[in-house]
């Protein structure tokens, strides 16, 4: 592991799990786990789970301000004098922990499109015994939006003595239809971009067109057209330019989105964790999302974000309402689902608040 300088202790490192049985009946071997550890090591643990294109550096290092900067820090919502933070890049995911591009053990080589199907389930599972293997028994608290959220439910279902609070931001029960046809979009541009071939592209020659199309897809959802309209307002680029037929904002903003994106993730590994987040489902097999919510035994802090085209706020509510001990609330944004990563003087203090009621 390593240590790196920065306002506050981060540790980066990986944990190492022999064996995993997926939901599949798959078993995984071999398992690496990558982290990012911050804060105070003597204080309560607060796991912080990421979306889908996230990795584990929440916080930051190095003097890199993390992906959640904004909300943990010194003196922040999440203040790391207060708390220590644990992050993981997600089963699946390609930032350290294994996945589609990692050594398959069995052949020597990367997986690709060999890797098993995997669910948000198993992914809470390598979560916990990832913490185990650091020494951690029990968590204080698992917060996350959207992937992250589903990760944070399913860790309150499966490990009901495990952590004592939980705060699922921008999720639903399960994904709806519209969510899963936007990723269904997302899917076959990949699949069809002629440089895919099949998963087992070269890595210096990935599929970018595709995966570039899949995230402006993503993009349009993860924002209201409010936002859109008025960031934009139909500005143009001067006039006899054709800026390779992007004439408008808009245009330049998603592309531009959709090829930062290829310079930092898998497209395997993009495909894998949106099958995974169609599958989400918390009653699946369990009796109905209603009947299996009951059984949580943390105190859960439900935020959702008006404008959510993907996980609406109205069904959060209703999410809420389901379990024993809850609280819900709307905040009122332009941004819709990206929310959660945004604007945190508007719903920070809600996490302070449900951090410290005991």
């Amino acid at each position: 592991m390593e240590l790196f300088s920065l306002d506050h202790e981060v540790e980066s490192g990986q944990v190492s799990l022999e064996a995993i049985q997926l939901e599949s009946g798959d078993i995984l071997e071999d398992i690496k786990v990558a982290y990012e550890r911050a804060g105070n090591l003597n204080r309560p643990v607060i796991l912080v789970c990421h979306a889908l294109t996230g990795n584990q550096h929440a916080a930051g290092k190095g003097g890199d301000p993390g992906w959640w900067s904004g909300l943990i820090g010194e003196q922040k919502t999440i203040d790391l004098q207060e708390w220590q933070v644990i992050s993981m890049n997600v089963l699946g995911g390609c930032h350290g922990t294994t996945g589609p591009t990692s050594i398959d053990p069995r052949t020597q080589e990367s997986y690709r499109t060999d890797f098993p199907f995997i669910t948000i389930r198993d992914m809470a599972k390598v979560h916990h015994a990832a913490l185990k293997e650091l020494g951690i028994h029990q968590i204080h608290a698992a917060i996350g939006g959207s992937l992250g959220g589903m990760q944070v439910l399913e860790l309150g279902i499966m490990y009901p003595d495990f952590v004592r609070h939980l705060f699922p931001l921008a999720v639903t029960p399960f994904l709806s239809d519209y969510g899963i046809a936007f990723n269904a979009i997302g899917r076959k541009a990949i699949i069809n971009d002629p440089l895919w071939q099949g998963g087992n592209y070269d890595p210096s020659e990935p599929p970018r067109d595709g995966l570039s199309t899949a995230r402006m897809v993503g993009m349009v959802t993860y924002r209201t057209s409010a936002s859109f309209n008025d960031r934009f307002n139909r500005v143009k680029k001067e006039e006899g330019t054709t800026h390779n037929g992007k004439d408008f904002d808009v245009e330049s903003y998603l592309h531009y989105q959709g090829e930062k994106l290829t310079k930092r993730f898998d497209a395997n590994s993009y495909l894998y964790l949106l099958k995974a987040m169609d599958s989400h489902d918390i009653g699946r097999r369990r009796g109905g999302w209603k009947e299996v919510l009951k059984h949580i035994k943390a105190d859960v802090t439900v935020i959702g974000y008006k404008g959510d085209l993907l996980y609406p706020p109205e069904m959060m509510k209703e999410m809420a309402e389901a379990l024993p001990s809850a609280s819900f609330h709307e905040v009122d944004t332009t941004y819709g689902h990206d929310g959660f990563l945004v604007e945190f003087e508007k719903w920070g203090s809600i996490i302070k608040e449900g951090l410290y009621d005991d």
